[in-house]
């Protein structure tokens, strides 16, 4: 098992009701899939939203596998206002 925090910032923090969840996560599971549980647990809220993922303040651009103790953050676009 692993241990990630989950950042929620913008549409993300509304989705979910807060701006951190810490997540127990098998081995072997990819930032794909955290993004899976995300939407799920958002109940068709973030179904129309593109989101760009941050592990450990960095950005990526591709699936990758998480650790313990990382930190990721799922961006939706910015928006003006």
């Amino acid at each position: 098992m692993i241990k990630i925090r989950l950042k929620c910032f913008s549409q993300v923090k509304y989705a979910l009701g807060t701006n951190e969840i810490i997540f127990e996560l098998e081995d072997e599971t990819f930032t794909d899939d955290l993004e899976k549980l995300v939407r799920k647990k958002a109940e068709g809220k973030l179904d129309d939203v593109k989101l760009s993922t941050a592990v450990n303040k960095k950005y990526i651009s591709k699936n990758i596998e998480l650790e313990d103790g990382d930190e990721v953050a799922f961006i939706p676009p910015v928006q003006g206002g």
